[in-house]
């Protein structure tokens, strides 16, 4: 479903720099249909390699929008905050609905007037599956984690740390919450963090899809971005281990700076004979020149 997602943001989302970033980041995270994830400032200012400040600022950007939109009665593990990516699942649910008469049929662009499917109470309990419930208040009763009320004196007799946050169905944060997802570029340390160096590092299909989006493809050639990828890993061989997420934003920047690689067409080569072809520019001639003369017999050869 992930797979879906991220296709619509490269597809018809009009974000771009960080918070599309933001956007790709949470969609890959998306379960179903419904297009409800749980994600925190911290994973994501992880994953983007953004700052506090800029995540923030992209996620307040993608609300105004309409492409992300906080449910701020929702809480996912560990409180972090739960979004709702409604044009998606408009879309999602537009091609359902086309496809379900013809699976081939051509589906039409999604519009503004495309409805967003309700997520009313019943849609809600089945998001309990992937670690998100309503969030917590006075009023709520008793907690998740001790079902029979408010917590008794603790037994003095093997004293157990109650552990922070809330635990997932299908197991910690570095999990992903789609089960039917790979687990892609992980390598998980001691502190259950997933961490990789950059030579491990692999390019996946999102960022493979997003070099031809920006037209980095076509910029630089398939020689072009394998040149590239070859000398960042180079020039990252000795950093620190980090997750696979800051390792394609790092990856995505670099490209981006890239230059496109040098066509001198150089046709006055030693020996040949030939001048400088038309349309050279004035750096090509004097390179050029420069050969040819250094092709040229000067008497102190034997």
């Amino acid at each position: 479903m992930s797979k879906d997602v991220r296709q619509w943001v490269f597809e018809h989302s009009s974000s771009r720099g960080t918070a599309r970033l933001v956007l790709l980041s949470v969609a890959d995270h998306v379960p179903d249909e419904r297009c409800v994830v749980w994600a925190s400032i911290s994973d994501l200012m992880k994953r983007t390699n953004a700052s506090r400040t800029a995540v923030r600022d992209a996620l307040a950007s993608l609300d105004k929008s309409g492409e992300l939109v906080e449910r701020r009665h929702l809480q996912g593990p560990k409180r972090s905050s739960v979004y709702r990516l409604p044009r998606a699942a408009s879309w999602l649910a537009k091609v359902a609905a086309v496809r379900h008469e013809d699976p081939d049929a051509y589906v039409e662009p999604p519009t503004d007037s495309d409805p967003v499917p309700d997520l009313d109470t019943e849609a809600e309990k089945g998001l309990q599956r992937y670690g998100i419930w309503p969030r917590e208040g006075t009023a709520s009763g008793p907690s998740r984690g001790n079902p029979a009320g408010p917590e008794s004196t603790p037994s003095r007799r093997n004293p157990t740390r109650r552990r922070a946050g809330i635990r997932t169905h299908h197991g910690t944060d570095s999990n992903p919450q789609n089960p039917s997802e790979p687990l892609l570029n992980r390598r998980y340390s001691s502190s259950g963090s997933a961490v990789l160096s950059a030579v491990e590092w692999k390019v996946d299909p999102a960022t493979h899809a997003w070099t031809r989006e920006q037209g980095h493809l076509q910029r630089l050639g398939e020689e072009g971005v394998r040149a590239a990828d070859a000398k960042w890993r180079l020039h990252r061989a000795d950093w620190t281990p980090r997750s696979a997420g800051a390792w394609s934003a790092d990856w995505r920047a670099w490209i981006v700076r890239e230059h496109p690689p040098a066509r001198l067409g150089l046709h006055a080569v030693p020996g040949g004979g030939q001048q400088p072809a038309r349309g050279m520019t004035r750096t090509e001639k004097h390179q050029a020149a420069l050969l040819a003369a250094l092709a040229e017999p000067t008497g102190t050869e034997g």
